[in-house]
């Protein structure tokens, strides 16, 4: 019976404690913000890892928060208008409409076929373990970036929570692989003279005839995922660090959720640009980076610059 009457009147004064404090939603006394007139706010708000930020800085922070605050300054209007009304939406226009537009080009053009008799080796072993190692990470990160954006819609909760952690981990497999990734291919990654008439072409991507397309090893798309994904990639590994540990200033971090959610926008983009390349737009191209051959047909087709490598060598 004593127990009970312990938690009643526990919950009795935290009741009371919520009647009666301040409301986030209008002006406190003199015209201060919430944080301000919470009592404590020093001591329940503090971050180990980066004092400069809670406590008493928090309150200088809000003040300069919102779309409607007076004091506002620095990057928190359009942090708060970007974050909360538009990021989610560019995202699930993304998602949709992508796949959309390549499930249009595979019924109109369709796919390209080529003869797959002579077989050239043009990834080794080690290519073909890194790229994978580099690539599973990041196909997870970007669904798990995903699951975090869409959250609110998901329900929120542990699932969300889970994929944040998983998005931790698949971060530092990607750098590391990422980085062998980078050095391995930067050679054929960087960009020609002839890659310009592989973008006024779309790459022959457009067009149902079999005319050689210029390209390298890579041709001027591969090499823009390239770029985006091992330079964007590391950008958005950097800047999800920021965010995670919170080791800056609240002006710091704010520039970095938007530096790493307009980067989103173009590696999601991207990623399925490229995977539909793999898988649907070429006939068998995806088994190149499995078993590392590809068809002659293929190769001189719509890499003919490498092709006159080859035999040339």
């Amino acid at each position: 019976m004593k127990t009970i009457k312990t938690f009643l009147l526990m919950l009795f004064i935290a009741f009371s404690n919520l009647a009666f404090a301040a409301n986030p939603s209008v002006p406190q006394e003199g015209g201060k913000q919430y944080a301000e007139v919470i009592k404590g706010n020093d001591t329940l708000m503090v971050n180990p890892m980066n004092k400069n930020l809670y406590g008493g800085p928090e309150v200088e922070a809000i003040k300069n928060w919102g779309i409607h605050s007076p004091n506002a300054v620095g990057w928190g209007n359009i942090f708060t208008i970007l974050q909360g009304n538009y990021f989610s939406t560019i995202f699930a226009i993304i998602v949709i409409l992508v796949p959309l537009a390549f499930l249009t080009h595979f019924m109109v053009v369709g796919q390209k076929k080529f003869e797959h008799g002579k077989k050239i080796r043009v990834f080794s072993n080690y290519n073909i373990i890194v790229h994978w190692c580099a690539a599973v990470p990041f196909v997870v990160l970007c669904l798990t970036g995903l699951v975090m954006i869409f959250g609110d819609k998901l329900g929120g909760g542990s699932f969300v929570r889970f994929a944040r952690d998983v998005h931790g981990i698949a971060t530092i497999l990607f750098v590391i692989f990422g980085v062998l990734m980078f050095l391995m291919w930067i050679k054929h990654a960087l960009f020609r003279a002839y890659d310009i008439q592989w973008l006024m072409i779309m790459g022959g991507y457009l067009s149902k005839e079999k005319k050689p397309v210029p390209a390298g090893k890579f041709n001027a798309g591969q090499k823009m995922w390239f770029w985006v994904c091992t330079v964007g990639g590391f950008i958005m590994a950097i800047s999800g660090a920021y965010m995670y540990f919170q080791f800056a200033d609240i002006e710091t971090l704010r520039m970095m959720a938007l530096l790493h959610n307009v980067l989103g926008f173009l590696v999601i983009a991207l990623l399925i640009t490229h995977i539909y390349m793999a898988v649907f737009a070429i006939e068998g191209a995806l088994n190149s980076i499995i078993d590392g051959h590809m068809g002659e047909e293929e190769i001189a087709i719509l890499h003919s610059y490498y092709y006159k490598e080859i035999n040339a060598a």
